[in-house]
């Protein structure tokens, strides 16, 4: 099976700076970072309340996650399952969990779970179809 990032690096992360590949973290001592995770430039990261990013997930440019939303009062842990990918353009919302191999297209709003192993797309985001999980890693 073909691993990527055989050479991958934890990023070094500081409070509301961006990192070496332009994205950037609010609260860093409450984010949980996987191994070859692949973060888009200019994506923000809110970790406030608790964000998980687990091994091999991928997160398009210019994305945004969220763990507390001062424009409804919401709040809640973000959980990104393994290898799930996340793409460009998307805004996920506190209290989400995104699982295993899930698929979220570019420029979507995920207000709500996305289930393993499916794609989902839109705003809100909705679940277009069941993908099964992959034979290998990507």
């Amino acid at each position: 099976m073909e691993q990527r990032f055989n050479d991958w690096k934890p990023p070094h992360i500081e409070h509301g700076k961006l990192t070496e590949w332009n994205w950037l973290v609010q609260h860093p001592e409450h984010l949980t970072l996987g191994t070859r995770v692949d973060i888009g430039a200019f994506s923000y990261l809110n970790a406030k309340n608790g964000l998980i990013i687990e091994d091999d997930v991928q997160i398009g440019s210019h994305c945004s996650i969220y763990t507390v939303s001062t424009l409804d009062g919401k709040e809640g842990p973000v959980r990104l399952a393994r290898n799930c990918r996340i793409g460009t353009h998307s805004v996920v919302m506190p209290g989400v969990t995104i699982g295993e191999n899930a698929i979220v297209g570019a420029c979507s709003f995920v207000n709500r779970d996305i289930p393993a192993n499916t794609t989902a797309v839109g705003v809100p985001a909705k679940v277009i179809k069941e993908t099964g999980a992959p034979s290998a890693m990507i």
